[in-house]
């Protein structure tokens, strides 16, 4: 039997409690042969010990590490193992719609793309609100006397639209933008580009990665007929609130703008400016005004602004804590001394 064409691997993308409903869908809807590479980082004991009987049962192969990992470390983990024609990057929170995986693969075979993106979409009930149909991504160049500006271009196309509204329109087309949630990639791309950058540690990666595809000549695709859809919280799990915090942590995000910045020598204008000021926007939505709500229901019987303003400011010194003891135990040790543990060494074919 020929040896399979994809490789998937799944990264942790802010949580675990949606992990075994994320898996159990890969295997429910994917009908053609495949491998699958897990990667964990740090997940509780019960996704844990889950994860090991999946491992065992399906024999596909479980990377573990004790901590918790940046994105992009989970996947250049998982993208060491792969040695097949493509690579399927997925996120742990991720339901796939049958046949998906058929599609990306007939899609890049008919068009030679480096990467092609499914339909994403965004919430419950699944595969009904758009997340992204493609988009922008690049750097534009404006000259005004002489003054140079280089200004990043991201652009999200049908965002919180309907997906019964904007399918019949959609076909299959070449794109500047895909994200992690779900991409398949050629793995001979990372021959010319290198692995992915690990110094962006939690935001824009997705755009890092079309532009420097897109600058040695590679070609970003979208194909509608391909559709999954990403689960975020709220809620979240009390056991996914550590995870939570450091990965949409202040100091993972301003490494990885200033780490954008300084790469593709942008100008640090307003889009910066505006992403340093909205820095824990997403532990506000997910945590912060959801406990607010329910301490000032619950004890004050009102709304107060005091309480939210409180939470602010804690939340502001745990996530300076949590951050800072990562980096002293993780960031600054060396690979080597804390290897990834391979929980199973014979990827599964399906």
């Amino acid at each position: 039997m020929p040896e399979p064409q994809v490789t998937i691997v799944v990264a942790p993308r802010e949580r675990f409690s949606c992990a075994q409903q994320s898996l159990e869908s890969i295997y429910e809807h994917t009908r053609i042969p495949f491998k699958l590479v897990y990667v964990d980082g740090g997940s509780p004991a019960k996704i844990k010990r889950y994860l090991e009987e999946q491992a065992t049962e399906k024999q596909f192969q479980l990377i573990r590490t004790d901590h918790y990992l940046s994105p992009n470390k989970a996947r250049n983990l998982g993208l060491a193992q792969v040695d097949s024609q493509y690579v399927v990057f997925i996120d742990n929170d991720v339901v796939v719609t049958p046949g998906w995986l058929q599609q990306l693969v007939k899609c890049a075979e008919e068009t030679q793309a480096t990467v092609v993106s499914p339909l994403i979409c965004q919430g419950e009930p699944v595969h009904e609100e758009v997340h992204c149909a493609g988009g922008e991504s690049g750097v534009k160049i404006e000259t005004k006397g002489d003054r140079t500006r280089r200004r990043i271009v991201e652009k999200i196309y049908k965002q919180g639209r309907k997906v019964a509204d904007v399918l019949p329109q959609l076909q299959r087309h070449q794109t500047g933008l895909a994200e992690f949630h779900c991409m398949i990639v050629r793995t001979e791309i990372f021959q010319r580009i290198g692995m992915l950058d690990e110094a962006i540690l939690n935001t824009k990666e997705h755009v890092d990665f079309c532009m420097a595809v897109m600058e040695t000549g590679g070609s970003v695709y979208l194909e509608p007929e391909s559709i999954v859809t990403y689960v975020p919280g709220p809620p979240l799990e009390l056991t996914d609130m550590p995870f939570y915090m450091l990965r949409w942590s202040d100091a993972w995000e301003l490494t990885s703008l200033h780490r954008l910045r300084d790469k593709w020598n942008l100008t640090e204008d307003e889009y910066f400016k505006n992403r340093y000021n909205g820095l824990g926007w997403r532990r506000k939505t997910t945590i912060i005004k959801p406990l607010s709500r329910k301490i000032s229901k619950t004890i004050l019987r009102r709304q107060s602004k005091k309480v939210e303003d409180l939470l602010v400011s804690v939340d502001k010194a745990l996530n300076k804590y949590l951050t800072n003891r990562y980096a002293r135990k993780q960031l600054q040790t060396q690979p080597s001394q804390t290897p990834p543990q391979l929980l199973q060494k014979s990827p599964t074919t399906v």
